[in-house]
C-alpha cells in the first residue's frame, strides 16, 4: 500500500482528501436522519402533574413514527402502516385565505375570513377526531387523559405545531373541562409571518379545530377551542382555551379577551346548523307563498263567478262581449296562479303547460272551439310571474280578436303560437291564424280596439317591439327581453 501511495500525486491526493469530507458529511446527514425520531428533548411542555403521563406518551408515539417509509415511485408516504400525505403549509392557511378573499371579492375581508374560517375548522375538527379514534385503537389507548397525553406528541411528529400546556388547565370529562395551551410554532401563524404578513385576527384555525377534535374523541364530549392571541397579530405567544362550546364564552369573559369576544366562536359543522335554519325558513315561506297564490286564484275565480253571474241580467251584447273578454283576461292571471301554487318551483312558469290550459280555456268559450286547431311551440321557455302574466294577457287577447273575426265563412282554421329564445334574455313571440286576415292597414301606434291597446301597452312593459302582418291570415310578432 505505502509503494502504491508514492505513486499518488500531491493533487490527487488533495481530491480523494476533498472527497473523504464529502462522504463524511453525507455520513452525518444520514445518522442524524435515521435518528430523526431519536431527540431527547420533550415534544410537549406540560404541569408537573401530567408530565409522567406525557413522558409515556412521548414513548408510545416516538415508537409509532420510526416505522417511517417514503416510496416516491408509488406516491406513498406510510407511518406504522398508516398512509400519510404532506400538504404545504400555507396551502392550508395564507395562501388559502388569500384565495378566498378573492374568490368573495364582493363580500366583506370579514365574511371572507368567516367563510374561510368555517371551512377549515370542520376538516380540522374531523381529522383530529378520525386520528385520535385511529391511533387510539392501534396504540390500545383507553384513560381520557392518556388518549388526550397522545395528541399534542402526535401533533407535534406530524409537523403541525408543538404544544406547551398551561397550569390553570382542567382536563375533566365533564361540562369543566378547561384547556389553556400555546402553540409556539404554529404552521399557520408561521405561515403568515414568513410572507411578511400581519393578520388583524387569530389565523391558527385548524390548530384549534384538530386538539379540539382530539380532546373531544378522547374524552368523549362536545369540544371547542378558540385562538386568544396569535404571532400572525404579532401577538407574544399563539394561545388557545378549550372548552364546551356553551361553556366557551364564559371563560373570554373571565379572560377579559376583547379582542377574542369579538371574534366568531368556532362551532363543529356550524354550517349545517345554519343551512337547516335556512331551509326550515324556507320551507315556511313557500308554504305561506304558496297559500298566496291559492287565495289569489279563489278570488279571481270568485270575481269570475260574478261575471257570470251578469250575463243573466244583460241583454246588451257589445256589453256582455266587453264582460267576456274581461272574464279571459281574469281567466289567464288565474291560471298562472294556480299553476304556481302547484309547482315546485314557486319563481317560475313552465310555458308550454300553461298555454295548452289557457288556450283550452279560451276554446271552450267560443262555439268554432271544434273547428279551431292549436298548434303550440314553446322551446322549453321558463318565465318568471311578471314576464308570464303579460305574456298570458297578449296571448289571450290575440287570440280572442282571432276567434271572433279570423274564422268568419270559414268551416275550420289554426292558430298557431310560437315562443323561441334568440338570444340568453332575448325572445320572440309569433302569434298567428290561417284566417280571412285583414284588406285595411292598420296604424300599431294608433289602434282603434281596446284589446289592441293591451297588447301594445303589455308589450311595452316586458321591453318589447310589436309587428303585423296579414297575409294567408293574421301574424303578430313581438320580440322582448326577459
Amino acid at each position: 500500500m505505502g509503494e502504491n501511495s508514492s505513486n499518488i500525486t500531491p493533487t490527487e491526493l488533495a481530491k480523494l482528501q476533498a472527497r473523504i469530507v464529502e462522504l463524511e458529511l453525507e455520513l452525518a446527514k444520514e445518522k442524524q436522519r435515521s435518528n430523526r425520531f431519536t431527540e431527547t428533548k420533550p415534544t410537549v411542555k406540560a404541569p408537573a402533574p401530567f408530565l409522567p403521563i406525557f413522558n409515556k406518551a412521548e414513548e408510545t408515539v416516538k415508537n409509532y413514527f420510526k416505522n417511517i417509509e417514503f416510496s416516491p415511485s408509488e406516491g406513498t408516504i406510510t407511518i406504522n402502516d398508516e398512509r400519510y400525505v404532506l400538504i404545504r403549509a400555507s396551502s392550508l392557511s395564507y395562501d388559502f385565505f388569500d384565495v378566498i378573499k378573492q374568490m368573495y371579492a364582493d363580500e366583506e375581508d370579514g365574511e371572507a375570513f368567516n367563510i374561510g374560517q368555517n371551512f377549515l375548522f370542520d376538516i380540522g375538527h374531523v381529522i383530529g377526531i378520525e386520528d385520535a379514534k385511529q391511533f387510539h385503537a392501534k396504540m390500545d389507548l383507553n384513560n381520557p387523559l392518556e388518549k388526550l397525553a397522545a395528541g399534542p406528541v402526535h401533533f407535534a411528529y406530524s409537523g403541525w405545531a408543538s404544544v406547551e400546556i398551561l397550569p390553570e388547565s382542567t382536563p375533566s370529562p365533564d361540562e369543566n373541562f378547561y384547556l389553556k395551551y400555546n402553540h409556539p410554532y404554529s404552521f399557520e401563524a408561521d405561515s403568515w409571518m414568513k410572507k411578511g404578513r400581519k393578520s388583524d385576527k387569530p389565523v391558527c384555525i385548524m390548530n384549534a379545530a384538530y386538539s379540539s377534535g382530539w380532546c373531544e374523541q378522547s374524552f368523549g364530549i362536545k369540544l371547542t377551542a378558540v385562538e386568544i392571541s396569535c404571532k400572525a397579530k404579532g401577538d407574544k405567544n399563539c394561545t388557545f382555551i378549550m372548552a364546551p362550546p356553551d361553556k366557551i364564552e364564559n371563560y373570554l369573559t373571565d379572560l377579559k379577551k376583547k379582542e377574542a369576544k369579538r371574534d366568531k366562536i368556532p362551532v363543529f359543522f356550524e354550517r349545517k346548523i345554519i343551512e337547516r335554519a335556512m331551509k326550515n325558513s324556507l320551507e315556511e315561506k313557500e308554504i305561506l307563498l304558496k297559500e298566496i297564490h291559492h287565495r289569489v286564484k279563489n278570488n279571481l275565480q270568485i270575481i269570475t263567478s260574478f261575471l257570470n253571474l251578469q250575463f243573466k241580467d244583460f241583454e246588451d251584447k257589445k256589453l256582455m262581449d266587453a264582460i267576456s273578454k274581461t272574464k279571459d283576461r281574469i281567466i289567464s292571471m288565474s291560471l298562472i296562479h294556480t299553476q304556481l301554487y302547484q309547482n315546485e318551483n314557486l319563481g317560475s312558469i313552465d310555458f308550454e303547460v300553461y298555454l295548452s290550459k289557457l288556450t283550452r280555456s279560451i276554446a271552450e268559450g267560443y262555439s268554432l272551439n271544434d273547428k279551431i286547431k292549436h298548434k303550440i311551440t314553446t322551446a322549453g321557455c321558463v318565465f318568471d310571474i311578471d314576464v308570464s302574466i303579460n305574456l298570458g294577457l297578449i296571448i289571450t287577447e290575440l287570440f280572442i280578436n282571432s276567434y271572433k273575426h279570423a274564422f268568419i265563412g270559414k268551416q275550420e282554421g289554426l292558430i298557431s303560437v310560437a315562443l323561441t329564445c334568440v338570444s340568453c334574455n332575448k325572445f320572440q313571440l309569433v302569434v298567428e291564424d290561417n284566417g280571412v286576415g285583414l284588406a285595411e292597414k292598420f296604424d300599431m301606434e294608433n289602434p282603434k280596439t281596446l284589446g289592441l291597446e293591451i297588447v301594445i301597452a303589455l308589450t311595452s312593459q316586458i321591453n318589447g317591439t310589436i309587428e303585423r302582418s296579414s297575409k294567408n291570415g293574421l301574424r303578430y310578432v313581438i320580440n322582448f327581453e326577459k
